[in-house]
């Protein structure tokens, strides 16, 4: 029986554990088993009720949090998506959701401090070599946790913590559109596919969800239950990382990203909590796939990237959300409406992208693992 110091934390749409680099074994093989193990994976049975983990990719995460000793950043951090089914760890992207707990589980774990007031935050994301610049308010030396913000599947409002990643494009890949199209066309099963490969903060492939034969605006259960439609995403997902340069192979492709979203048209549909959302509360609907499981909001980092797709002149992003005015997107997901932002400089390169989180230390403690 072993116990290792950890904290359980929501960010955002996610849920994960954080951990101190020191508090963990140095060897990458000891870490991931560490994860596998707290979280509660492999289960064959998709539950991970012998771990912290919630059975689906949004709740199957973890993070490393270290002092930085990089010039003028105060934190580097590491994401890992554990696969529940397998436990293998992927390091492959970053979680903009988790991203909005680091500063407030530093702050709890002492590894960096703040006065009171509103508090700007550098960290480096190592899975991406990117900075992250964090925004939020402290109090009494701990993140604030009451607030006005509310985020589409997370129950009541809590504070405000603004993400902004400066020059998001190319995260793991040559550029924003990597293959330097704003559309492509991959052929899968003898088929060919019009998708738009695109790079901003996470490496993702947005399909129109018609191409499938699929409104957009099914629920995650719905599209789940639906195995041709998805193995054969998982195809043009896997053709899109070879496309992108990500692997030399699609059979290579990483579990984790990119991430290959489902795009429709603003259309009214019905949310998980059971109310009908307008089709003029969205600007563009989407359903992200992620994990082999279809997300039930949207990956922070998924969000900005596709705010920055949809001011890309001919991607589909774009040409679905032909109302889009200014910076903003609303993205309709299945908890609700998303905004992020993007912005792209007089020179039209992208300078930054933008999003609002909310998050919350739950737990701070030891967790057992089972050898």
């Amino acid at each position: 029986m072993q116990w290792i110091e950890a904290a359980f934390v929501r960010g955002g749409t996610s849920k994960g554990l954080f951990f101190a680099q020191d508090w963990l074994p140095e060897d990458e093989s000891d870490r991931n088993r560490v994860f596998a193990e707290a979280l509660g994976s492999p289960d064959r049975f998709g539950r991970q009720l012998d771990g912290l983990g919630g059975g689906i990719s949004s709740l199957s995460k973890v993070m490393v949090v270290s002092r930085s000793q990089r010039e003028g950043v105060d934190l580097d951090y590491t994401f890992g998506q554990v696969a529940v089914d397998t436990g293998e760890t992927d390091y492959a992207g970053n979680c903009g959701n988790l991203s909005s707990g680091v500063v407030p589980f530093a702050l709890e774990a002492g590894l960096v401090q703040a006065p009171d007031g509103r508090q700007e935050f550098t960290l480096y994301n190592t899975n991406t070599a990117k900075i992250v610049r964090v925004v939020l308010t402290v109090i009494e030396g701990r993140a604030a946790v009451g607030g006005k913000l509310s985020l589409p599947g997370v129950h009541g409002t809590a504070a405000p913590i603004e993400l902004s990643y400066p020059d998001p494009a190319g995260s793991r890949s040559a550029g924003l559109l990597p293959t330097g199209n704003p559309v492509d066309t991959l052929r899968v099963e003898g088929h060919d596919y019009p998708v738009t490969l695109v790079d901003a903060a996470l490496p993702t492939v947005v399909i129109e969800a018609s191409r499938l034969g699929l409104e957009g605006t099914e629920s995650p259960e719905q599209i789940d239950a639906n195995k041709p439609v998805m193995e054969l995403l998982e195809k043009i997902r896997r053709a899109g990382s070879a496309a992108m340069g990500l692997c030399a192979t699609s059979e290579d492709a990483a579990l984790v990203m990119p991430k290959i979203v489902l795009a429709a048209a603003p259309a009214p549909a019905m949310l998980l909590d059971g109310t009908l959302s307008d089709a003029a509360e969205s600007d563009l609907v989407i359903r992200v796939i992620s994990m082999g499981q279809t997300h039930k909001a949207v990956p922070g980092t998924g969000a900005m990237c596709l705010a920055a797709a949809a001011q890309v002149p001919g991607s589909i992003p774009a040409a679905l959300a032909s109302g889009l005015q200014g910076e903003v997107i609303r993205l309709g997901t299945p908890s609700g409406s998303v905004s992020a932002a993007a912005h792209f400089d007089n020179a039209g390169k992208l300078a930054h992208t933008s999003l609002l989180r909310t998050a919350r230390v739950l737990m701070k403690g030891f967790v057992q693992l089972p050898r």
